[in-house]
């Protein structure tokens, strides 16, 4: 991957966690909540990361073949659960959204741990 290309995603990255780990705090009430559901269950009611990175994939325009090679060539190294047959495109579509699904979420626990560990001790947790 080019090194243009790497900023490029990079900053997709960097731009997914940020409004993600925003969207979970808001609708769990606090960072505690949010990174428990979001370990517990990522596509649980209140979290959804898999619609979470469709919507990523459409703003972003990534959701074509051209899109889905290159979040797949910035994930080349990380490993990917058995994927379902079917079209070419189809696949690496979803391939990719798998693949930044689970490098969103082990980035987004990262950032509300990292929010834990800077809250007040006294705020319980709430804001």
């Amino acid at each position: 991957m080019e090194l243009h290309e790497r900023q490029q995603f990079d900053f997709l990255l960097m731009t997914a966690v940020e409004r993600y780990v925003e969207r979970l705090e808001q609708r769990n009430g606090s960072v505690e909540d949010a990174l428990a559901r979001l370990r517990s269950g990522p596509n649980g009611e209140g979290v959804w990361l898999d619609e979470f990175v469709a919507a990523i994939f459409d703003d972003f325009l990534l959701d074509n073949i051209g899109g889905a090679c290159f979040v797949l060539e910035a994930l080349a190294k990380r490993t990917l659960p058995e994927t379902a047959a079917g079209r070419v495109e189809t696949v690496l579509i979803e391939m990719a959204r798998t693949a930044f699904a689970g490098l969103l979420k082990q980035k987004t626990e990262e950032a509300l741990e990292q929010r834990l560990a800077f809250q007040p001790a006294d705020s319980g947790g709430s804001r």
